[in-house]
């Protein structure tokens, strides 16, 4: 790879995935460690689609998988977080969060990486159903993005449409689970880490993968090399 290039990253995360929440401050700590490098894109999965958009309620294991979450990773889960899943009432619907997430993510000037924390943060900490336009409204305003835009593009079929997209997108990659880091390269997409990876881990990762290809010889320089009568 050449000095003037960067090396393009997909990450794959569900806005309701909780050990998405939990790799949030690694991956973001691994990409403005290593932001002179690298591009990174974000695409929506659909953990909850179809018959298992379902309320809260109907997940009850889901506290205690927070607590492990918390242990390994130390991020915390808002008051507002626990004050719904207690309630049990919210609706978790991958399928619009997708939805919201591309909306914010269409806008001029935005960090993809951005947008997926700060619709985490509205179901993790504050506790807000992501079927909400208000809380897509709230996060085009602090992002500095046109809300009215958002809001319209959330509600519109286009970005449902964009949603199913994303999802496409990730089988195609044959992403199954999340969070799921990739590095493209000629040969494909590459996994890097895993949920409990930390941003050093996943910066040593890249390292790896990048001096491989460096090294790796292209099908010009084996075809050289054969061609070669010494």
């Amino acid at each position: 790879m050449r000095s003037a290039e960067r090396a393009s990253l997909t990450y794959a995360f569900d806005a309701y995935c909780p050990w998405c929440y939990g790799f949030g401050p690694a991956l973001r700590a691994f990409a403005e460690d290593n932001a002179h490098r690298i591009r990174l894109g974000v695409l929506s999965a659909g953990l909850y689609t179809g018959a298992r958009a379902r309320r809260v309620a109907d997940y009850p294991d889901l506290p205690a998988e927070h607590g492990r979450i918390a242990r390994l990773t130390g991020v915390v889960f808002g008051a507002g977080h626990e004050r719904a899943l207690s309630q049990g009432t919210a609706v978790l619907d991958s399928a619009a969060a997708a939805a919201g997430v591309s909306a914010l993510r269409d806008q001029p000037g935005i960090s993809e990486l951005d947008v997926a924390e700060a619709v985490q943060r509205a179901w993790f900490v504050d506790g807000r159903s992501l079927s909400d336009a208000e809380v897509y409204r709230d996060i085009a305003d602090e992002l500095g993005a046109d809300a009215d835009a958002v809001t319209t593009a959330y509600a519109s079929p286009a970005g449902r449409e964009q949603a199913r997209a994303d999802f496409r997108a990730l089988r195609r990659l044959r992403v199954t689970s999340y969070p799921t880091l990739l590095l493209h390269t000629a040969d494909g997409a590459d996994h890097l880490g895993g949920a409990a990876s930390t941003a050093a881990a996943l910066t040593a990762a890249l390292d790896q993968r990048l001096t491989t290809a460096v090294r790796k010889p292209s099908t010009h320089d084996l075809t050289a090399q054969g061609d070669d009568p010494s």
